[in-house]
């Protein structure tokens, strides 16, 4: 490719199919037709010497090289935007759509929290949650299908630390809780002290996003040569109060999402006989929304709202 005679509208083009994996919706968001739109494609096509995109029954489906080039053009552009036009957001007359994953239990948490901000602001922002099905968001971020990611990452912030300040993906904590032992009111573990023959003889509910039949309280244990039986593995905290409830299984949460059940007053709550740490939950995105003002806000908001 010949970048001196490279069309740079035509990573613009390249963006927005990607974003939108549509033709017709790219060509919507760039006040194209969607011929024009076509034609440009056939222009990038000439320019990188191959195809960046398939089309299939559901659109737009890029390739892996597309995949790789994505995230360095979509930053590029933004810091060229910011720029050549550096942008003042006024969430009362700017329209704004925000897309985080989180999990149901964290929803639960914050949705109330940045509605009340939102009216007290008359924002004209529009939220969408979408569901966390992993404790590593990074493919969602650095791919741009969501805005951010919030959750306990334990995995994940080790990694971007040790990266330092080059690392493409930026986050800030925004609270820490710490995981007890759940069962119903009435259970014969209810009253304590629980110990780790208890625990490990009783039967018990895993909640797990990605459906790993393990999790941290399973590692914790086999360091100490123990293990526990898994009745049940869900990936909602909702579902997992409701069985608990009626039922004499266990479950480990963080105390935080205790409300986000829905059963917290029939539920019974023990230290656990283990250590396992704290859960430190994060927000997690990528350096080219680092300095764009409506994701600033955003993270401002998150950030204040939990803090007062």
């Amino acid at each position: 490719m010949n970048f001196r005679t490279l069309d740079l509208n035509l990573l613009r083009v390249f963006d927005a199919v990607m974003a939108e994996g549509s033709l017709t919706r790219a060509a919507t968001a760039l006040s194209m037709t969607q011929p024009a739109l076509s034609h440009a494609l056939k222009r990038l096509h000439q320019a990188v010497g191959e195809d960046l995109f398939t089309r299939t029954a559901r659109g737009m489906q890029p390739t892996p090289h597309a995949q790789t080039l994505w995230p360095q053009v979509r930053a590029a552009l933004a810091s060229l935007r910011q720029a050549l036009a550096p942008e003042a957001f006024d969430p009362r007359s700017d329209v704004v759509n925000f897309r985080v994953a989180l999990a149901d239990a964290t929803a639960a948490l914050l949705a109330p929290v940045l509605v009340e901000v939102i009216e007290k602001e008359q924002a004209l922002a529009n939220l969408r949650f979408l569901p966390l099905t992993t404790r590593d968001p990074r493919p969602l971020v650095e791919r741009g299908d969501v805005d951010l990611a919030i959750g306990h990452f334990p995995w994940v912030i080790p990694v971007l630390q040790s990266e330092g300040p080059d690392a493409a993906l930026r986050h800030a904590r925004l609270y820490e809780t710490d995981y007890v032992c759940v069962m119903r009111r009435g259970h014969p573990l209810a009253q304590g002290p629980l110990t780790l023959d208890d625990f490990c003889a009783a039967h018990h509910l895993l909640v797990s996003f990605s459906g790993r039949p393990y999790g941290l309280v399973d590692e914790a244990l086999s360091a100490l040569g123990r293990q526990r039986r898994i009745v049940l593995t869900v990936n909602q905290f909702f579902t997992a109060g409701l069985v608990v409830t009626r039922s004499d299984l266990l479950t480990v949460l963080p105390r935080h999402f205790l409300p986000a059940t829905g059963y917290q007053e029939e539920l019974a709550v023990q230290p656990i006989p283990l250590t396992l740490g704290s859960v430190q939950v994060e927000m997690l995105w990528h350096m080219r929304q680092d300095g764009d003002p409506a994701q600033r806000w955003l993270r401002q908001r998150l950030m204040e709202s939990l803090t007062e």
